[in-house]
């Protein structure tokens, strides 16, 4: 009997480049992430009439947006029959980097990787409210979702890694989806500054030292996943049992 073919978890928009299934990976007690069901991309501003029509198609009911205020007014979108949750993390990079070129001095690869993991380490504690408030929505409904943020790869990356974490994934393939960003985003034409080619190639990319950095603040200060999880998000066991049960596949 030929095996069914899993589904794709890159979608070909052509208004997004970095739009994705999370299904598929194994999870708690061998039980796959369900396909269709959440999915994570770049903003959203851009889909075709096509790139809708397939949103439509794979029933997806709800947008959660984590770009801050200024990035959401400038690339506003509303899509038909999909509704919009704006859970807003305001962006730091580009504010802390432009502080240090204030101060005259020029900006390294180096430099731009310490202040990636800065960004992700905030994550964990300054914006929890924000991914606490991600899994209250995926408790409330098992309507399929998609979340992003401008590129969807660092607020996003670090909500996917959440995710796929509490579904019982294992790290190192959590990390290998965090990394798939470098495989199919595509920076947008006309988005460089001053900085040079290299603090970019960084800024507009993801490293593993990024979600490390996140992960290791988890694991040092919160005493774990499932400690931070609890404390800190408020998913407790019986939510936690809750997400396994809408999100992976029966045994």
């Amino acid at each position: 009997m030929q095996q069914e073919q899993a589904p794709t978890r890159s979608l070909p928009l052509a208004g997004a480049t970095n739009f994705r299934d999370l299904g598929g990976y194994t999870g708690q007690g061998g039980r796959p992430v369900k396909w269709r069901r959440i999915f994570r991309s770049d903003h959203l501003a851009a889909l075709t009439p096509e790139d809708q029509a397939l949103l439509a198609e794979l029933g997806v009911a709800r947008a959660v947006d984590f770009r801050g205020k200024a990035e959401s007014a400038a690339y506003a979108y509303a899509l038909p029959g999909i509704s919009y949750h704006p859970l807003a993390i305001e962006p730091t990079v580009v504010q802390r980097a432009l502080e240090l070129q204030r101060t005259g001095r020029q900006l390294t690869a180096q430099d731009a990787v310490g202040l990636m993991q800065d960004t992700y380490r905030g994550f964990v504690h300054d914006n929890a409210p924000r991914f606490a408030e991600l899994f209250g929505l995926l408790l409330d409904s098992d309507a399929p979702t998609v979340f992003h943020c401008t590129a969807g790869k660092d607020r996003t990356g670090f909500a996917a890694a959440l995710i796929l974490l509490t579904l019982g994934v294992p790290r190192d393939v959590v990390m290998h989806d965090y990394l798939l960003t470098n495989t199919l985003y595509r920076r947008p034409e006309g988005m460089g500054s001053h900085a040079p080619e290299e603090v970019l190639a960084v800024l507009w990319r993801v490293q593993e030292e990024f979600l490390d950095a996140a992960l290791h603040k988890v694991d040092t200060e919160f005493g774990g996943l499932q400690p931070y999880l609890v404390d800190v998000l408020g998913v407790d066991a019986a939510a936690q049992k809750e997400l396994e049960g809408r999100y992976l596949q029966a045994a």
